[in-house]
């Protein structure tokens, strides 16, 4: 059962991407460059760590998290500076930029948090503070596009209309006949895989089975066990082969990676909303469970 006023809070993720679209519009993004740095350690956890490797795509740089970046900087030459990414700027944040601090190495700090407890360890032309919505918790669809359209300069509102114009009409209405949704990517967006299948997880846990592969990789065995109850989806791919059940949603030519991340949000919130509502009826027991595991207050729309 869902509380009525934390159901009020609780949208569908595809809410949230035209929510977080229309923030950008509206509230210009921090433009980013990283050109003083020729070999960065970018640090982050969780889908803060497949940002980092989606801003650094094609860069020369080590990726590592709190548990493996002492290692990486042993390990590594001529890395020159780190690239720190926390939307909260709290619980591993503050000690990452110390340690860096101590071993010399220069800053630049991505977060959503103006206040946060990292921001004492970094010089303030190298701080980064991106707008967000409030969202529920796990959600950060607002966190991490914005830092990416800071990178890749894409048009929110170019973004907005091609989901309005383009994906909408064509969104099936039986997705809840599927227990499996297979996703299909350009292998040119092969870092985003994660983000999509942590959304899976999020969302859906075992209920619905998320898998994500590049053309090429589904070319590799992944379809030797068919599932009648399994969608496929090409994702700016033509996919006229895997699946019995398929279909095709189209990519603007110039998309970048906020837009596949907007408009595979965007779709991965229409199999939520087709759908019972897993995750608003379990969300609230999730975030006291981890409020006593983290040992600090979690709320379940962070705002």
């Amino acid at each position: 059962m869902i509380d009525s006023e934390l159901n009020k809070k609780l949208i569908n993720l595809d809410a949230a991407v035209i929510n977080a679209l229309n923030l950008f519009i509206e509230q210009k993004v921090p433009d980013l460059d990283f050109s003083s740095f020729k070999r960065p350690i970018v640090l982050g956890s969780g889908n803060a760590a497949v940002t980092g490797r989606i801003l650094m795509n094609h860069h020369d740089a080590v990726f590592a998290d709190e548990s493996t970046y002492e290692e990486k900087i042993r390990n590594f030459q001529g890395i020159d500076g780190a690239i720190l990414i926390s939307a909260s700027g709290e619980k591993h944040s503050p000690i990452l930029a110390r340690r860096l601090n101590e071993l010399g190495l220069p800053i630049k700090f991505l977060t959503t948090n103006p206040n946060s407890s990292t921001n004492g360890f970094i010089k303030p032309e190298n701080m980064f503070v991106f707008p967000k919505n409030p969202e529920a918790y796990t959600y950060n669809t607002s966190t991490y596009m914005g830092m990416m359209l800071g990178k890749t300069n894409e048009n929110p509102k170019q973004i907005l209309d091609f989901i309005r114009e383009q994906i909408d009409p064509i969104i099936p209405d039986d997705l809840s006949n599927f227990d499996s949704i297979y996703i299909i990517v350009p292998e040119k967006f092969d870092p985003i895989r994660e983000m999509f299948l942590t959304k899976f997880d999020e969302l859906f846990g075992s209920k619905i089975s998320g898998r994500v592969f590049t053309m090429e990789q589904t070319r590799h065995g992944k379809t030797v066990v068919p599932n009648d109850g399994e969608l496929f989806v090409g994702l700016g791919v033509d996919n006229s082969i895997f699946g019995q059940h398929k279909f095709n949603i189209p990519l603007p030519p110039d998309a970048g990676f906020a837009t596949m991340m907007a408009i595979g949000y965007y779709f991965i919130g229409q199999i939520q909303k087709q759908n019972p509502p897993y995750f608003k009826e379990n969300i609230g027991s999730y975030a006291e469970f981890a409020s006593k595991s983290f040992g600090s207050n979690i709320s379940p729309v962070v705002e």
